[in-house]
């Protein structure tokens, strides 16, 4: 099984741009697609952006689309989120995650995820 490591997160600026990544421990990390998700307390972990092992096919909700990118780099074991125009209400915990069977823009699919990462925004 991956083991998933997520660094890059920090206090910045609204407008400011950010990139998290994310390290994968093991030989079978393009055989998963990953994905990026994030959480603020008192809620639910949501879905941010998703994308397939060979990065053919990507997923955004509708809070990142035109402004989060998500890309992996399989040589490098890496999944990366480049975070443009950020503002206050994308201060949350950042997740990656791992699946290997089911829908890319789901949730349930993904069961495998990393201790997080803080993102902050101040206005």
């Amino acid at each position: 099984q991956v083991q998933l490591a997520e660094s890059g997160g920090g206090l910045v600026q609204a407008g400011d741009s950010l990139r998290l990544s994310c390290a994968a421990s093991g030989r079978t990390f393009s055989s998963y697609a990953m994905a990026w998700f994030r959480q603020t307390p008192g809620q639910e972990r949501n879905l941010v952006a998703a994308i397939s092992w060979n990065s053919e096919r990507v997923y955004y909700a509708a809070s990142g689309q035109g402004r989060f990118n998500i890309s992996r780099d399989n040589a490098k074991n890496i999944l990366y989120l480049q975070m443009n125009n950020l503002k206050p209400d994308d201060t949350a915990v950042y997740y990656c995650a791992a699946q290997t069977g089911g829908p890319l823009g789901e949730s349930w699919p993904y069961r495998i995820f990393g201790q997080g990462t803080q993102v902050t925004v101040s206005p």
